[in-house]
């Protein structure tokens, strides 16, 4: 049973883990403070501020880069992942987004019942993802430094 605690105690995926749960409650509070309503699938939904990807993927970067240099090949292919992450997000998921709204704004005109809703909150500005990278990157940092060092 070492896998079980290897799994659990792994600096890497506590870390990377870690950023996403703060960009996610964080996303919420924004989401409450904005809209006036509290919405759980904030916590696990896509899109929103901050980027829960962009802050995943950038603290697994750059505890990578902490923990072997950043001219590791770990630090190299999580780096390489973090920008195709990160450029999806504010891309193809961003602009998959917009159509959605102008979708649902086609099926809300056409009377025939009721209106069905695709997901608009599928990707980031620019903003939201740098926002989840300043995260990720945050708690690397506090946790390569303070926990696991």
């Amino acid at each position: 049973m070492d896998w079980l605690k290897d799994f659990f105690t792994n600096p890497f995926l506590l870390t990377s883990l870690g950023s996403w749960f703060i960009a996610q409650v964080l996303k919420t509070i924004i989401h409450l403070i904005i809209y006036k309503k509290l919405d759980f699938e904030r916590m696990y939904g896509d899109g929103g501020m901050p980027s829960g990807h962009s802050a995943t993927v950038s603290s697994l970067a750059m505890m990578c880069g902490l923990s072997f240099g950043f001219g590791s090949v770990e630090f190299a292919i999580t780096g390489i992942l973090a920008v195709i992450v990160c450029h999806d997000a504010t891309g193809v998921r961003r602009e998959t987004g917009r159509h959605a709204e102008v979708l649902n704004e086609l099926l809300k005109s056409i009377e025939t019942g009721k209106p069905v809703d695709l997901k608009e909150l599928v990707g980031h500005t620019p903003l939201q993802v740098v926002a989840g990278i300043t995260i990720g990157i945050a708690n690397a940092l506090l946790m390569y430094f303070l926990v696991f060092n």
